[in-house]
């Protein structure tokens, strides 16, 4: 079988690497992905040949990974954070049937959720979801029906795509639901930019601040649950030992 490896990268990109990313990168003749995430991984593997495509291109970039494997070639495709969370995963597998001879292999990376969490504390201490805010692939009545159904499960919230330069305000439509759905205007909260890679920064506050905050697509954000509490500068939500 020729071996295709769908590899996350870390939010960081080859500072939030895992070992077994960067075995499945040595081990490739070809990686391939959207021009950023060559640029971070191109230093660890001098020599690779390099393909690439533009962004919107995530489905020519998956053909061509699954091409270039089906020609015996051992490749890899390569995206931020986790493969399998808002990744490339998905897609190449609902085309990978038309290459028979190609074996998949999801290399596990660590999403944003994870890496961002740990720089504020541990807020995914119990319970979360994640809710894209990105509304390209998902309708927005959608998006806003989850939103809703994490505050009536009571669920710490980590948000994606919180912001672009086409939707500004998502991430201030995305708080006035939660705050309509019961979230109370005080719930901790917080966000990182740049998980992971140089200037790197992160916040806390509060939902009501979250309103106004300036985020971007390099931005992860956390929305508590009620138990989540600041303790020390750090963010937590209590697993429920103590009782």
């Amino acid at each position: 079988m020729n071996k295709l490896y769908v590899v996350g990268l870390g939010p960081g990109g080859a500072c939030g690497m895992t070992a077994a990313a960067r075995a499945a990168l040595e081990a490739a003749e070809v990686i391939c992905g959207y021009t950023v995430y060559l640029d971070l991984v191109a230093p660890l593997v001098p020599g690779k040949e390099l393909r690439s495509t533009p962004m919107t291109k995530e489905l020519d970039r998956c053909a061509l990974a699954l091409a270039l494997a089906a020609e015996g070639r051992t490749t890899a495709l390569v995206c931020s954070g986790d493969a399998g969370v808002y990744g490339l995963a998905s897609p190449l597998l609902e085309l990978a049937p038309a290459y028979p001879a190609v074996e998949v292999e999801v290399v596990p990376g660590v999403t944003a959720a994870l890496a961002g969490a740990a720089v504020l504390g541990a807020p995914l201490g119990h319970d979360f979801c994640t809710v894209s805010l990105s509304d390209l692939l998902t309708p927005w009545d959608r998006i806003e029906t989850r939103l809703r159904a994490a505050v009536a499960g009571d669920f710490v919230l980590c948000l994606y795509n919180p912001a672009s330069r086409r939707r500004r305000d998502t991430l201030r439509r995305a708080c006035e639901v939660l705050l309509d759905a019961g979230r109370a205007p005080g719930t901790p909260c917080g966000w990182v930019r740049n998980i992971g890679r140089g200037g790197q920064s992160a916040r806390l506050l509060t939902l009501e601040e979250l309103r106004g905050a300036e985020v971007d697509m390099f931005t992860t954000v956390f929305v508590g649950a009620s138990a989540t509490r600041v303790e020390g500068g750090r963010l937590i939500t209590p697993r429920g030992y103590k009782r």
